[in-house]
C-alpha cells in the first residue's frame, strides 16, 4: 500500500512539475495604432522596417504593406477571387503565401511584390513564419511543418501543453528563438518551444480589444508580429485598432 502510494504522489508530482512548465502572462498595452476594419488578418509581420499583412476571405484576399502610424495600405495587391489567403512570411529573397483549401502557396518577389510562382501545397494553410533557415507553417492541427523554400517537409512537430496535443494553432511568429502561435478561436498566444513541441508560455489576451470597439464585423483575435526592436503587435480579424504590448507575469 505504501509503495503504491509513493508512486501515486509521484505522478502527482510530475503533473504538477510539468504544469509549472508553462508560463501565465497578462498584457500591458503600450501603444494603439489604427488597423483597416475590412481586413481579415491571416498574416502578420514586420520585414525591414516594413510591416506586412495578408488578408482572408474570397473576393477581398491581399497581400500588402502598411503604414504603421495610419493602419492605411502603401501597396495592396489582390488575389484572385477564387483563393483564399493565409498566412505569409518573407525569407531570403522571397515573399511566401498560403492559402486555406486551394492546396497552393505563392512566391513573389519580397521587394517588388511581383508574383513569380505557384507551389503545389498538400495541406490546409493556416499560419507561416520562418526561422531564417525554414519556412514553419500551422494547418489547424496541433501540428506545426518545418520546410525548405519549395515547401518540402523537413519535419513535423506536434504541439502539447501540459502533455496534450493543442490544436487550433494559427498566424505564427517566431520571437527570440520560439513560435508564438494564436489559438483560433480563443484569446489565447501560445509560446512553443521549436525543439521539442512543449507549450513554455500562455498570453491570455481578453479584453484586449475594448467592448465599445466592437462590431457585427469583429472577428477573433489573429496577427503577431515583432519589429526590428523586439517590439510585440497583435491584432484581430476586422479589428479597428493594432496593439503594441508589453508580457505581464
Amino acid at each position: 500500500m505504501r509503495k503504491r502510494l509513493g508512486v501515486i504522489l509521484v505522478v502527482i508530482l510530475l503533473c504538477a512539475c510539468s504544469q509549472a512548465q508553462v508560463k501565465n502572462y497578462k498584457f500591458k498595452v503600450v501603444k494603439d495604432y489604427p488597423h483597416d476594419m475590412a481586413a481579415y488578418t491571416q498574416g502578420l509581420f514586420f520585414h525591414g522596417g516594413t510591416l506586412y499583412e495578408t488578408t482572408g476571405q474570397y473576393g477581398t484576399s491581399s497581400i500588402r504593406t502598411v503604414d504603421l502610424k495610419t493602419g492605411k495600405p502603401i501597396q495592396n495587391k489582390k488575389l484572385s477571387s477564387k483563393y483564399f489567403a493565409e498566412g505569409s512570411v518573407i525569407m531570403g529573397d522571397y515573399l511566401y503565401i498560403l492559402t486555406w483549401t486551394n492546396k497552393v502557396a505563392f512566391v513573389y518577389d519580397a521587394k517588388t511584390l511581383e508574383y513569380k510562382k505557384t507551389i503545389s501545397y498538400p495541406r490546409e494553410g493556416w499560419g507561416l513564419t520562418t526561422d531564417g533557415k525554414q519556412l514553419i507553417a500551422s494547418d489547424g492541427s496541433a501540428n506545426l511543418y518545418f520546410m525548405d523554400e519549395k515547401f518540402g517537409l523537413n519535419r513535423k512537430l506536434q504541439v502539447t501543453m501540459n502533455g496534450r496535443p493543442l490544436k487550433n494553432l494559427n498566424e505564427l511568429e517566431w520571437i527570440n528563438g520560439k513560435i508564438w502561435a494564436n489559438v483560433y478561436l480563443t484569446d489565447t498566444i501560445v509560446i512553443i518551444n521549436p525543439s521539442n513541441g512543449k507549450v513554455e508560455g500562455s498570453l491570455d489576451c481578453t479584453g484586449l480589444l475594448p467592448d465599445e470597439l466592437w462590431t457585427s464585423a469583429t472577428d477573433v483575435l489573429n496577427g503577431i508580429a515583432v519589429d526590428a526592436d523586439g517590439k510585440i503587435y497583435v491584432t484581430g480579424k476586422n479589428w479597428p485598432k493594432l496593439y503594441q504590448i508589453e508580457l505581464l507575469k
